[in-house]
């Protein structure tokens, strides 16, 4: 049994996010792999969390960032962290990744500090400020996910944020940016990697769009026969 852990479901499920559990729930079922979700909430026991194969998360409004970083303050942060640092799978797209970074500048309000799992700031230039929204498509940087030997890969999604993202020395941009925005319309890059955890700004969902991405995460937690299919 394959246990999904999705990320605050009610909060963070913007953009129909939620594509991305459905997408890996049918790729294991299509290989006679069983699943089950187990929602990260504020009712969430820490050996359930503790129990979870991967993590997903998905995006959200700033006001839902703020009560999602109030409950991961505590144990479950610590947990999510540890996870991380041991390979755990994980894909954390748009509001996500900017909860697992080092803080967060919203248009108004106070600044949200994050969980540091990934070495990135994200900062909202003002509510004037135009979004970062269109049609995206980036190639994988294949060796900064630890898969060097992986062909290469063009992606597809839709971006919509209005935040710009930075990333620090200890982290590595997850794909370099061929059309649209990515991470701050600057630097060309698209996303963070952190070991297994991969950040990003793609919907459309990501995963049913880019199903060569699914099946990556999923060897990492039952193995190559994932790989390339």
């Amino acid at each position: 049994m394959i246990k999904i852990g999705w990320l605050y479901p009610d909060l963070m499920s913007t953009y129909g996010d939620r594509g991305n559990i459905i997408c890996l729930q049918k790729r294991l079922q299509w290989r006679g792999k069983q699943s089950e979700i187990i929602p990260i909430d504020v009712h969430t026991s820490e050996n359930q969390l503790k129990s979870v194969d991967i993590i997903i998360g998905g995006g959200s409004q700033d006001i839902a960032q703020e009560i999602v970083m109030r409950d991961l303050r505590g144990t479950k942060g610590k947990i999510i962290k540890s996870l991380i640092e041991k390979g755990l799978p994980a894909l954390f797209v748009c509001g996500a990744p900017q909860i697992m970074g080092n803080y967060y500048e919203p248009a108004w309000g106070k600044r949200i500090e994050g969980l540091g799992i990934f070495d990135m700031v994200t900062k909202n230039p003002g509510k004037d400020a135009e979004r970062c929204i269109g049609n995206v498509t980036a190639e994988v940087l294949w060796d900064n996910v630890g898969a060097p030997d992986h062909e290469p890969t063009i992606i597809t999604g839709f971006e919509n944020h209005g935040g710009r993202t930075y990333l620090g020395n200890g982290a590595k941009p997850f794909a370099k940016i061929i059309k649209g925005n990515g991470n701050n319309s600057e630097d060309g890059t698209e996303g963070v990697v952190y070991k297994n955890a991969i950040g990003c700004y793609f919907h459309g969902p990501l995963l049913p769009r880019n199903p060569i991405v699914a099946d990556y995460l999923l060897s990492l937690v039952v193995g190559k026969e994932f790989s390339n299919n």
